[in-house]
């Protein structure tokens, strides 16, 4: 009998959770070794700046598996723990207790970790960011406290945070450097819907301004803007973007490029190691290029596709009443959706996006005409 494989997982995030849960539903039957960094269970980050934060979910509700799932599927977790080197030559991975682990098949999942300001004054007391939760367990405290916050950054988490700080009544300022929230990401046409969700629920939203610095006697007081303007704050949360975490990778020589770069089977530069989550760039055959992606109030979307240039926006519904879908079109295809408010939509969205229709703008964005019908 050959000896049984060892699969070693790095990051005990969602990625690797799921992961070693699939290596088991696929039939694998050898050891899988599960390591993450923090003393917590595998939990999922969405929560962090959402439900979690405002304290209506429990910590339990975070995670992505239940307590005695990995014990009952034969998975060897190992929280409190950090893979110091891999040592792909003999196919090894050296502990932060001391042990080496031989592997058959690496997966790093090693995540990545918040973008720090570099502006004078950012090592100041009250400065917050969230990846964690224990992040997210410190900021969740310091919200009950009340008091004025500002937000630095209008993308997903900033967002989010600025939201959450709201339904629990702080004073809020987002800052953003572009001129809407989440312009990078969705354009300014459904940027400004969300910068206006935002003030409709009484953030100030400060766009178009950069911050010069954080001021104040040992923690921040208040935050100063180009043009010179003040904003007082009694804390900060900066969300201004995600790092991915390649270090391990690239003393390993492993070949990183804006993440980790890995083929359309998820595997390395090196054979046998393999990359998934937010530190992965992965090479995605219908695209034809790497992607890496990084995974309010009462408003929820789902957001299908993936443009980073398009010829116009399309909107379905009524943007006003946050009921809407918005089409992003390139070249009369439509090459990314989001439904915001309307449910069951999803699967005409991605075959609109998938079979590459090219579509009616009129049609598109005519309610009496069905989605299942365009482009047929």
């Amino acid at each position: 009998m050959p000896d049984p494989q060892t699969h070693v997982i790095v990051g005990a995030a969602l990625a690797g959770a799921k992961a070693a849960e699939a290596l088991r539903e696929e039939g694998f039957d050898g050891r899988i070794v599960l390591v993450g960094d923090e003393h917590e269970l595998p939990y999922e980050r969405p929560p962090l700046s959402k439900d979690y934060l405002r304290g209506e979910s429990p910590r339990e509700k975070a995670r992505v598996h239940p307590d005695d799932f990995y014990g009952e599927n034969d998975i060897d977790l190992r929280t409190a723990t950090t893979v110091e080197e891999v040592d792909a030559g003999a196919s090894e991975v050296a502990l932060s207790t001391g042990e080496r682990i031989g592997y058959d098949r690496l997966l790093l999942a090693t995540g990545a970790e918040p973008r720090r300001l570099s502006v004078p004054g950012a090592e100041l007391d009250g400065v917050h960011y969230l990846r964690t939760l224990a992040d997210a367990d410190r900021l969740a405290a310091r919200l009950d406290g009340g008091g004025r916050l500002v937000v630095i950054g209008g993308g997903w988490i900033g967002a989010e945070v600025a939201a959450s700080a709201r339904q629990k009544g702080l004073d809020v300022t987002l800052v953003e450097l572009s001129d809407v929230p989440l312009e990078r990401v969705l354009g300014r046409e459904v940027g400004e819907i969300y910068a206006a969700i935002h003030r409709d629920h009484g953030v100030e939203v400060v766009a178009g301004t950069a911050v010069e610095a954080l001021e104040g006697s040992g923690r921040v007081e208040r935050v100063r803007l180009a043009g010179g303007r003040e904003v007082e704050s009694d804390f900060v949360v900066a969300g201004i973007g995600v790092v991915p975490r390649t270090e391990l990778a690239e003393r390993a020589g492993i070949a990183v490029d804006d993440g980790i770069a890995v083929d359309e089977r998820l595997e390395t530069s090196v054979p046998g190691v393999f990359a998934a989550g937010d530190v992965a760039n992965a090479f995605h055959p219908f695209y034809g290029r790497h992607i890496r992606i990084e995974h309010q109030y009462d408003v929820g979307m789902e957001y299908s596709g993936y443009a980073t240039s398009w010829d116009n926006v399309v909107f379905r519904g009524d943007p006003a009443k946050r009921e809407f879908i918005a089409f992003w079109l390139e070249d009369g295809r439509v090459v990314a959706g989001m439904n915001v408010n309307v449910w069951d939509v999803t699967d005409p969205i991605q075959r609109l996006i998938r079979e590459r229709i090219g579509v009616d703008e009129r049609k598109l964005a005519d309610l009496d005409v069905p989605l299942e019908d365009l482009g047929r």
